[in-house]
């Protein structure tokens, strides 16, 4: 039976830590980092938690060492602890006996789709630390403990993917809101500059010049714009245009990431289902043409969440640079337009750079969101919270 006070990647931790620190301030660090976090003392870690941990020292080292030889640890110690991850399961206690939470009432008609999902999560996942404690009460089933930490891990893993979709679910929503209302502002901007194109090109009418084409298309541009103002001014607050660029400045090649792949729910799952197979092989071990196929199994589940991985990474690197050439475009406008107030320049030309402020600014939101949404998710995989 597994020990209760069993907590591997709390001693993997101190072991780098005191190889780094020594055993005294590398006891002090974990100390100091549960205390922050609130966690109990009692806690057994898992590899999101000592990430944690290790960013605390990191902080402190590049104030102590410098920022070349804290990158090179952290980068180095956080690909060892994702293989370390590979191997050992995290330490899980059983709940107790009783009802499977949650116990939902009869389903209605207009359940969101997501919450369904979640809560059979939750129930695997109770379900799952309920064997495992099951089986650490019964001799005969001892050899399947191991499996079980993996199942259970798996099931939590479930759980987080849901709560993750969840939480995206609602910050996809706020992104929305914040996007239509820079579509209407830039529609606001764009009605004043048609506007005043028409007063231009009456004027030119007027003075003799051929301009009915442009003329004829500047008002009917005007009409279009107008009834689009009309349909979507009342849905939206138009001050939500106004919400400053979120600009994320952070490191997308930081080595915590890789700890998505062993970490990723159809990989424990894929493991658990490996341990199960090597139970049920007994002495055929891994020659059993079940354990074989298990461990292809995990070697696929396992290229596809790094090529999962790789592909947020990527999309999350464009939004950033996208993002940093388009801020700088805004930048740009921003100072020509004050420019032209300051000089008293004419209102057609302050009227055309207003509104490529709004059309540059509004695609610059939207990459600004679509890196804060491949963020968050790449810290769901590996945070702590």
């Amino acid at each position: 039976m597994t020990p209760v006070a069993s907590d591997p990647y709390r001693d993997w931790l101190r072991q780098r830590l005191s190889a780094e620190l020594g055993v005294r301030e590398a006891d002090l660090a974990v100390q100091g980092a549960v205390q922050r976090r609130g966690w109990t003392a009692v806690r057994a870690l898992g590899p999101r938690d000592v990430i944690a941990v290790l960013q605390d020292v990191y902080s402190q080292m590049r104030e102590n060492f410098g920022d070349a030889r804290a990158d090179k640890w952290l980068e180095g110690t956080t690909l060892d602890l994702a293989k370390f991850a590979e191997s050992v399961p995290v330490p899980a206690q059983p709940t107790a006996p009783g009802p499977i939470a949650p116990a939902p009432s009869p389903i209605k008609w207009g359940r969101r789709a997501h919450d369904l999902p979640l809560l059979l999560a939750r129930s695997h996942a109770e379900i799952a630390s309920r064997s495992l404690g099951a089986i650490r009460t019964n001799p005969d089933l001892l050899s399947l403990e191991r499996a079980a930490e993996w199942d259970v891990q798996a099931t939590q893993a479930e759980v987080r993917r849901w709560e993750t979709e969840e939480m995206l679910s609602k910050l996809r929503a706020d992104h929305a809101r914040i996007e239509v209302a820079d579509q209407v502002a830039a529609a606001v901007a764009q009605g004043d500059l048609l506007r005043l194109t028409v007063k231009e090109l009456e004027e030119a009418s007027r003075s003799g010049q051929v301009v009915s084409p442009q003329l004829a298309h500047s008002r009917l541009m005007v009409t279009q714009t107008q009834a689009f103002l009309e349909a979507f001014t009342p849905l939206i607050d138009l001050e939500d245009a106004e919400t400053p660029l979120t600009m994320l400045e952070l490191d997308l090649g930081n080595a915590r990431y890789s700890l998505g792949v062993p970490l990723h729910p159809n990989v424990l799952r894929a493991r658990h289902a490996l341990n199960y197979a090597q139970w049920q092989a007994g002495e055929a071990g891994e020659a059993s043409p079940q354990v074989m196929q298990a461990h292809h199994n995990l070697h696929l589940a396992q290229a596809e969440a790094q090529a999962q991985l790789d592909g947020t990474l990527n999309a999350a690197r464009t939004h950033q640079a996208t993002l940093r050439q388009l801020a700088t475009q805004v930048e740009t406008l921003e100072r020509r337009a004050l420019q032209l107030t300051q000089v008293g320049g004419d209102p057609l030309s302050l009227a055309r750079v207003r509104l490529e402020w709004r059309q540059v600014r509004t695609a610059a939101r939207v990459q600004a969101h679509r890196l804060e949404e491949a963020v968050r998710l790449l810290e769901a995989l590996v945070s702590e919270n």
